[in-house]
C-alpha cells in the first residue's frame, strides 16, 4: 500500500556521509549516524486520508492533486476545507472515524475547473432508420491538498509491522 521510495535529499545525504567514510575506513561510529538519519522522515510526507467528496470517497496524500465531480461553489485559487475525513492513516497508525474522524479536516486549494473527455452515446434502432449522436462531458475540478491536519485527538489503532 505504501511506496518505499526515497526522497532526493536523502539519497544525496546517503551519497555525502557514504563517501566521508569511504575516505576514513578507521572510523567505525559513522555507518550508525547514516542509520539515525535516514529515519527521519518529514511527517506530513506519510500521512494519507480517505475524504468523502460528493457521494465518492477519494484517497488524498498531501501535495498531490484530485479530479473531483464539479465544486460549484468554489472558485479558482479558493481554499476548502474537506471535513468528511473517513479515515486518516500513517505508516504505523490509523485513525478510523464512525463514520467520520472528530475535528479532522483535509486543507486543499481549486486549481481549475474543466471537462472531463467526451463520452459519445450513440442511439440505434435497426430496420426504422433511426440514429442519434449525442456527446456529453461531465465537469470536473482540479484540487491540490495541501494538508491534513485535527485527527491527533481521535483513538489511534495501530498496525502490525
Amino acid at each position: 500500500m505504501f511506496s518505499s521510495r526515497r526522497k532526493s535529499s536523502e539519497s544525496e545525504a546517503l551519497v555525502i556521509e557514504s563517501s566521508e567514510s569511504l575516505s576514513e575506513p578507521a572510523q567505525i561510529a559513522e555507518p550508525a549516524q547514516i542509520a539515525e538519519t535516514t529515519n527521519e522522515v518529514p511527517k506530513g510526507e506519510e500521512v494519507f486520508a480517505v475524504v468523502m467528496i460528493g457521494s465518492r470517497q477519494y484517497i488524498v496524500f498531501p501535495g498531490r492533486f484530485l479530479y473531483t465531480q464539479r465544486l460549484k461553489d468554489a472558485n479558482v485559487n479558493d481554499k476548502i476545507i474537506l471535513n468528511k475525513v473517513l479515515l486518516v492513516g500513517t505508516k504505523s497508525s490509523a485513525y478510523i472515524g464512525k463514520p467520520i474522524v472528530p475535528n479532522a479536516a483535509v486543507h486543499a486549494v481549486v486549481e481549475e475547473h474543466g471537462l472531463n473527455p467526451k463520452v459519445i452515446v450513440f442511439k440505434y434502432k435497426k430496420k426504422k432508420n433511426y440514429r442519434r449522436n449525442i456527446g456529453h462531458r461531465q465537469p470536473n475540478t482540479r484540487i491540490r491538498i495541501t494538508g491534513i491536519t485535527g485527527y491527533q485527538d481521535s483513538p489511534v489503532a495501530t498496525l502490525d509491522s
